[in-house]
């Protein structure tokens, strides 16, 4: 749903979007007449010139991609490099990391995010340090998921347990269906990767050396440089 807004002068522009996910929150606090009114209120305050407000009423704001105003509403504000405002962050985005990705798709075609809720403007210096901040937090957040994986996984190697469907070259499962056990022919196999390694082979030389001996990869893969390195640097279980 779109309400037009007529264009005055040479104003800069902004284009408004709006989300209400059920009738009950429709007539809550952050109703849509209630959202529209703050929107359209900052545009005369700050002199833009408000071309239409998008509205997705009944949606939830948990996938941006099925919502048909905030695509169309994105998708005019980087064509004409305007200003997208929004009454919060939680009417754009399910969450900092989804509406960091919304201001990266905008800030790349030389548009702008406000957020009245959170007083976000990326117009100004202060505003582009705030949301940066948010985007380090982001990244910090991911990587310390991946930090705990990846300490997970090492710990269940250590086992001698299973880490994924597939089983690492040089086991085997155990009758239990959870512990590794070692597979001598392939432990064989990870001895002549090594030693050819220590004779100066690269990794692409290595792969072709043990596709000439007809050595069978893992869950019939083929050998490459990149398989040769995963098996010469991974932790050993």
């Amino acid at each position: 749903m779109v309400t037009s807004a007529k264009h005055e002068g040479k104003s800069p522009l902004a284009i408004g979007y709006c989300r209400v996910s059920t009738e009950l929150q429709a007539h809550e606090g952050v109703s849509l007449d209630a959202q529209q009114a703050r929107i359209r209120a900052w545009g005369a305050a700050n002199e833009y010139n408000l071309a239409n407000i998008n509205i997705d009423a009944g949606l939830s704001g948990s996938r941006s991609d099925n919502r048909p105003a905030l695509q169309a509403a994105l998708t005019e504000a980087c064509h004409t490099k305007a200003v997208l405002v929004v009454y919060s962050l939680s009417r754009l985005a399910r969450s900092t990391k989804d509406a960091i990705a919304i201001s990266e798709r905008l800030a790349k075609s030389g548009a702008d995010l406000v957020s009245l809720s959170e007083r976000i403007d990326t117009t100004s210096a202060a505003g582009k340090m705030i949301f940066r901040m948010l985007a380090v937090l982001a990244e910090f957040e991911r990587d310390q998921i991946s930090e705990r994986t990846k300490t997970a996984m090492a710990h269940l190697r250590r086992q001698g347990r299973r880490v994924s469907r597939y089983l690492p070259y040089g086991y085997t499962l155990a009758s239990d269906g959870i512990s590794l056990v070692s597979a001598a022919h392939e432990q064989q196999v990870l001895s002549q990767i090594r030693a050819l390694r220590l004779e100066g082979f690269s990794l692409r030389q290595i792969a072709a050396q043990l596709t000439l001996r007809q050595i069978p990869a893992k869950n019939g893969h083929t050998w490459t440089a990149k398989v040769i390195h995963s098996l010469l640097h991974r932790e050993v279980a």
